[in-house]
């Protein structure tokens, strides 16, 4: 690859996840902001809104203002349904421009499902075939054939990356999978409050999305694409009084020839070019703490009372990971570089 950098753009720059983006982005070496755009504090800088950005970067500013003929990538942290219609608006009519879409817009490849969990018209329904959803590790071989890339939710991610390498080995059973998952508050967005009007709210946790939670869209989705089987399970999201970090716990029925050590081994082999997967020796204790602010995924396999199962815990930081630092890899991926660019 060149020497020329990246120029890329942030819409939705000061929300949680932007704000991480903007931050890490700050550092990266073959990346240069060309813009961060917001509707609210036109104008202000960037540090007024998160003191750990250093760098001097271009003011809060609106899409109107930008030059996209001079932009290589646009990165969309923004509530749903509004990305797809800004793509809508530009795929065409600059055909240079990448995509990397941090909300749901262009996760599901059908706008039928679309509408049915998200109660909305998707807006950009011819574009979708042109998107990739991409969990960085899964998506090595193909992700720079597209120009859009739909990046995962932070639930998905933890859980899907310990168990689609063993629903694809067929070492556990497709049948009463139970996920516990709890995440830190950050992972509403800043409205979080609105949205959770529980008493006691940052010195509580509790759970929500009981029935149908959206993110068991992408769930479903992507365990039917992998493994060509219907998996049954049943998913409780809780989220905590801490800012940032999340926790999946899965329950696990191992299929009868399988071992704890097997399972150890195959997940260490699938993932032994990948930087940011680190898989715990069995039994081994976790916390979110080992996460937070980076880019990994701590994964222990631990043993059960129940000789047949077996628990899986799967650790990131739900806006790195989960989010920006994900969105970074895949435009690593997109763009030819090591992967660990800027997130390490």
């Amino acid at each position: 690859m060149s020497l020329k950098k990246i120029n890329i753009v942030i819409a939705g720059a000061t929300g949680y996840v932007g704000l991480d983006l903007v931050n890490l982005l700050s550092k990266h070496p073959k990346v240069k902001i060309t813009n961060l755009c917001a509707q609210n504090k036109i104008g202000k800088n960037i540090q007024f809104f998160d003191s750990r950005i250093k760098k001097k970067l271009p003011k809060i500013s609106s899409l109107a203002n930008v030059k996209w003929d001079k932009v290589d990538l646009l990165f969309l942290s923004l509530p749903n349904s509004q990305g797809q219609k800004i793509i809508k608006k530009l795929f065409y009519k600059h055909t240079h421009l990448k995509f990397i879409d941090l909300s749901a817009d262009f996760r599901l490849q059908d706008s039928s499902s679309y509408k049915s969990w998200y109660k909305l018209d998707h807006k950009a329904k011819d574009l979708i075939k042109y998107s990739k959803y991409s969990i960085s590790e899964f998506v090595k071989k193909d992700i720079k054939k597209f120009r859009i890339i739909a990046n995962p939710g932070c639930y998905p991610t933890s859980i899907q990356l310990p168990l689609i390498p063993l629903l694809k080995k067929k070492l556990i059973k497709n049948k009463s999978i139970i996920i516990d998952s709890k995440s830190g508050y950050s992972g509403a967005g800043k409205l979080f409050s609105k949205k959770f009007n529980y008493k006691n709210l940052f010195s509580s946790f509790f759970s929500y999305g009981i029935v149908k939670h959206k993110h068991m869209s992408e769930l479903d989705q992507e365990f039917s694409k992998h493994t060509k089987k219907k998996i049954f399970y049943t998913f409780s999201p809780h989220v905590i009084p801490t800012y940032r970090g999340l926790m999946s716990t899965m329950h696990l029925e191992k299929k009868p020839t399988t071992s704890t050590k097997q399972i150890i081994r195959v997940l260490k082999n699938f993932y032994k070019k990948d930087i940011f997967i680190k898989i715990l020796e069995a039994n081994t204790p976790v916390s979110t703490g080992n996460v937070i602010n980076t880019n990994n995924c701590e994964i222990s396999v631990c043993s059960s009372r129940d000789k047949n199962k077996i628990i899986i815990y799967s650790v990131i930081d739900n806006l790195i990971k989960g989010a920006s630092g994900q969105a970074i890899q895949n435009l690593n991926l997109m763009y030819g570089l090591n992967e660990s660019v800027g997130l390490k």
